[in-house]
C-alpha cells in the first residue's frame, strides 16, 4: 500500500513541475514579445543613425538576446540535447560578436563553437544509428 501512495506523490510532483514549466515558458514568451515590440519600435531611430557603431552594437545585442530567448523558450517546451546545443552555440557566438573580447577569447570562442557543432553532429549520427537499428529489429 505505501508504494501506491509513493507513486501518486511522484505523479503529483511531476504534474506540478510540468505546470510550473508551462507558466515559466509563458512568462518567457511574454518577455520576448515585449522585447520584440520595443525593438521594432526603436528600429526607425536606429535607421536614422546608421553611422553610430555604439547604437548598432546595442541593436545587435538586443537581437541576439531575442534569439537566445526564443531558443530558451523552445528548450523549455521541448527539452532535448539539440536545443541545448543550439542555445550554447548562440551564447558563445553572441559573446564573441557583441562582447568586447580579446583575440585569445575570440579563438577560444571559435574552438568552443566548433566543438559544440562536432558534438551536435555526433549526437545526430548516434540518434540516426539508433533509429536504423530499431527499424532493423522491427523487421525481424
Amino acid at each position: 500500500m505505501p508504494d501506491i501512495w509513493l507513486e501518486k506523490i511522484k505523479r503529483g510532483l511531476h504534474i506540478i513541475c510540468n505546470v510550473m514549466e508551462l507558466i515559466l515558458a509563458a512568462a518567457v514568451l511574454f518577455g520576448i514579445v515585449c522585447s520584440a515590440f520595443h525593438l521594432f519600435r526603436e528600429a526607425p531611430s536606429f535607421m536614422g543613425s546608421l553611422g553610430d557603431t555604439k547604437l548598432f552594437q546595442h541593436f545587435l545585442e538586443q537581437i541576439f538576446m531575442l534569439v537566445i530567448g526564443i531558443e530558451f523558450l523552445q528548450m523549455l517546451c521541448k527539452p532535448n540535447a539539440d536545443n541545448v546545443m543550439e542555445i550554447l552555440i548562440f551564447l558563445v557566438a553572441r559573446h564573441m560578436i557583441v562582447g568586447d573580447t580579446t583575440p585569445v577569447e575570440d579563438f577560444v570562442s571559435v574552438i568552443s563553437v566548433c566543438l559544440l557543432c562536432v558534438l551536435r553532429r555526433y549526437l545526430h549520427n548516434l540518434k540516426a544509428k539508433e533509429g536504423k537499428e530499431g527499424e532493423y529489429k522491427n523487421h525481424l
